[in-house]
């Protein structure tokens, strides 16, 4: 029977995800550690998450991060045994490190040359840790200690390991020649493989593991270490380990649950005497999940984990959609008007199985918002090193679900808020114990449930913005006039002008007055906006809303002429029927309207878009939307209010081009195309059109 060849590369994805995730497990178990003796699950977690990483590098022959991770995995198995006390430096060389695998293998997946340089440091700096540092025993001082291992029955000499695989092992992606090279890294190891069962040629089946393996590994190794390396396939075979003090002695029974055609525990012997663990064949193998969480370079993952109950959830719901639809089928085929109290039961049935459906398949493209804050506490720990500041971050609401394409986009925003936070909002702690207040500082980042949309909360106890800076640096800058007369909230608002920035010095944290304004762009692309909270020297609060998903919106059906368009709901303030005492004209402004001590622009959406079929043109005889957006308001001028409705959302761009003040279209109950307005690019637009000619009388 011909071999069959296996494409390993198919493996390779589901490698890398798991290792990035396993990153992420290392760094935040590593920043959550405190000096000392570390936390016995907070150590195993990270200490496993390495061994995992090793042993699938080994398996696809990625050599240097499996080498790498040995020399990491090395001090952490000294951390955890208690051979060793953790100190600052430990986690500080240690996160190096992480960061070095990262680079390692986001080069191997993208097949780039990786950084000998760079791990040469990270690998001499853990060898040096390796050999420093070391908890003494009671009494004996500070003396340096030569270790022996914990389990007495070693004294020193070793332990065989017998080693059967069950047949199917290779099915689960598993090679027993790769937990053998990893044995013999532990010490001297002699190799005697079992060919009794071996079958002959025309019975071969390259599928199956027909051999068995005594091992025995002389030095001072602990049992536990052993365990491990086989902890990888420990539902895939039946092993037996003892010292080798008591190799004479018969070794225990097989455990009950053994294969009926499994080999003996200690079975007849043929020497490898041609292969060394270090000479054996580079077979490469993956271990798979059944439910991989994939992780892209920005850390949001590439494909979605789903519940096994949202997808029952899902087939019930299509379940009852096909009933629903044969029902409806029946009828039409024999309609009759008594039967039109049954079609009209069909179509509630219909329509609250369309909506169910809706919400369960959006419900799949949920992900805990988690997926963007774990980026963060690793990112304040170096900045506040870097500022020679103290910061603690504290971080609540991260299993906030949010769609997926929101956390994708929302993740640079929050960091500029986070940077700019920890730069300009928080004091040195010199200047806080002036001020009475903790030499720590706190961030906050928080997510939460607002109606029908999601806020996310970043928030500190530092200076708190300096209205007059900003204010000054503004008309410095020509952004307003030096006599203008703004509110607070107004001059707050300036920070998010393109280029604006108060910082005296440019630094590569921040200065160069690149951050809000884009802060405020990407989040406005979401159909969001943002909030500022302010109070001098007690800190401030950046408050983002932001819709649940951007695939479904919740809008406003407005009529304009004979055209129909959608106002995001989120982005509507109120509606009101204008009166002449309410309307003003301002030169060079075009027409404003008076609404409680404010006046706002009003926007003619009929002479935006050109549209000559409108009931009127007369302000006081239409309607006026006031609506918010780029960190003001406006009204729009509208002919009719038609209703509230749920849209799917349809890229414009994608199938036609990008339309000034247009963010894309739906299709209607009635098969008509509406287009749904953008309006941030609305009010630019119609400020445009003012500058250009002048204002319409009413």
């Amino acid at each position: 029977r011909r071999a069959m060849a296996i494409d390993i590369t198919q493996f390779h994805k589901v490698f890398f995800e798991e290792s990035f995730e396993g990153l992420q497990i290392m760094e935040n178990g590593l920043l959550s550690m405190e000096p000392g003796t570390p936390d016995d699950e907070q150590i195993n977690a990270i200490f496993r998450a390495a061994h995992s990483i090793k042993g699938g590098a080994g398996s696809f022959g990625f050599a240097a991060v499996s080498e790498f991770t040995h020399h990491l995995e090395t001090l952490l198995d000294d951390m955890r045994s208690g051979r060793r006390a953790i100190t600052a430096t430990d986690v500080d060389v240690l996160l190096q490190a992480v960061d070095c695998l990262d680079s390692m293998l986001r080069a191997c997946q993208s097949g780039d040359p990786l950084d000998q340089d760079k791990i040469a440091r990270n690998q001499q700096a853990l060898e040096s840790l390796q050999h420093t540092s070391l908890s003494p025993e009671p009494g004996a001082g500070s003396s340096p200690l030569v270790f022996a291992p914990h389990d007495p029955a070693t004294n020193g000499e070793g332990w065989q390991v017998v080693f059967t695989p069950h047949r199917d092992i290779f099915a689960t992606g598993n090679d027993p020649l790769r937990i053998i090279r990893e044995l013999g890294e532990l010490g001297s190891l002699s190799v005697e493989a079992d060919i009794r069962f071996l079958p002959g040629l025309e019975d071969y089946n390259p599928e199956e593991c027909f051999l068995s393996w005594n091992l025995k590994l002389e030095g001072s190794v602990d049992r536990s270490r052993i365990e491990d390396i086989f902890a990888w396939v420990e539902d895939e075979c039946d092993m037996a380990i003892r010292p080798l003090s008591e190799l004479n002695q018969p070794l225990p029974s097989q455990s009950p649950g053994q294969e009926a055609d499994s080999r003996p525990a200690l079975p007849a012997t043929a020497p490898l005497a041609a292969e060394s663990p270090s000479t054996l064949p580079q077979t490469p193998t993956a271990r798979t999940r059944t439910e991989p969480d994939p992780k892209s370079a920005s850390g949001v993952p590439a494909s979605i984990r789903v519940d096994t109950q949202k997808i029952d959830q899902l087939i019930n719901l299509v379940g009852e959609l096909v009933i629903t639809q044969s029902m409806l089928s029946m009828l039409g085929e024999n309609f009759a008007m008594d039967r039109l109290e049954q079609l009209q039961s069909g179509l509630v049935q219909l329509e609250r199985h369309t909506r169910d459906l809706q919400e369960s398949v959006m419900n799949i493209r949920m992900l805990p918002i988690s997926f963007v804050f774990n980026r963060f506490p690793r990112m304040v720990f170096d900045l506040s090193a870097k500022l020679g500041k103290r910061v603690e971050l504290k971080v609540s609401g991260e299993q906030t679900e949010l769609d997926k394409t929101v956390i994708e986009q929302i993740a640079d925003p929050l960091v500029h808020l986070i940077r700019n936070s920890l730069d300009h909002g928080m004091e040195p702690p010199d200047e806080r114990r002036l001020l009475g207040k903790p030499e720590t500082g706190l961030v906050t980042l928080n997510a939460y449930h607002r109606g029908g949309s999601i806020v996310i909360e970043v928030a500190d106890d530092g200076r708190g913005l300096n209205a007059r800076a900003i204010l000054d640096r503004a008309v410095q800058r020509g952004l307003v006039d030096a006599d203008a007369v703004l509110s607070p909230q107004q001059i707050h608002e300036l920070i998010f002008a393109p280029g604006f920035s108060t910082a005296e010095q440019v630094s590569d944290i921040s200065g160069r007055g690149v951050g809000m304004d884009v802060v405020r762009k990407n989040i406005e692309s979401l159909g969001g906006n943002i909030i500022i909270q302010t109070e001098a020297g007690k800190g401030s609060s950046f408050l983002i809303h932001l819709p649940l998903t951007l695939a479904i919106l919740d809008g406003q059906t407005i009529a304009v002429g004979d055209e129909t368009y959608i106002v995001p709901l989120v982005s509507i303030i109120e509606s009101i029927r204008l009166a002449p005492d309410q309307i003003n004209r301002l030169a060079g402004k075009g027409e404003t309207l008076h609404l409680r001590d404010e006046y706002l622009p009003i926007v003619r959406l009929h002479e935006v878009f050109n549209i000559r079929s409108v009931r009127s043109t007369r302000l006081t005889e239409g309607l006026v939307v006031v609506v918010e957006g780029l960190g003001g308001r406006c009204g729009l001028f509208v002919d009719n209010i038609l209703g509230q409705q749920q849209v799917v959302i349809k890229s414009l761009e994608d199938n036609y081009r990008k339309v000034p003040g247009i963010s894309g279209a739906t299709i209607l109950g009635d098969g008509s195309v509406a287009l749904i307005l953008d309006i941030p690019g609305l009010m630019h637009l119609s400020r445009q059109q003012v500058r250009e000619s002048s204002p319409t009388v009413p």
